[in-house]
């Protein structure tokens, strides 16, 4: 079992920056991808960045020019540079790494990024 944390999240004004990190709770081997998913009132959850083991990076169109996901391998931690806030980007976080194959598919609980117009 591995455990994603979440942090970073909270309240921005609107043209704000964030950056949230997730920590595992132990080395994962193997892993395929890790992201970052999100999830507004209302709305189904959404991909909002994926690096894979590759270095490969995808993002949402919505998030693009915007949004930087990045990876420390030694820390096992990933990261969400979040630049030029909007309100449409309200939203509870999720971390996410999965394994090759899909062995595993881990989630993080969630981090709350409010962002005020």
């Amino acid at each position: 079992q591995v455990q994603l944390v979440e942090s970073g999240g909270g309240l921005v004004r609107a043209g704000g920056s964030l950056r949230l990190s997730c920590a595992a709770s132990r080395i994962i081997f193997s892993v395929a991808a890790m992201g970052w998913y999100r999830q507004a009132p209302g709305k189904q959850r959404e991909l909002v960045a994926t690096i894979t083991s590759s270095g490969s990076t995808n993002y949402a169109d919505s998030v693009k020019g915007r949004f930087t996901i990045s990876r420390d391998n030694a820390k096992n931690t990933v990261y969400l540079q979040m630049n030029s806030l909007k309100a449409e980007d309200t939203a509870v976080y999720y971390c996410n790494a999965q394994g090759f194959r899909l062995m595993y598919d881990y989630w993080g609980q969630g981090t709350q990024v409010t962002v005020s117009s």
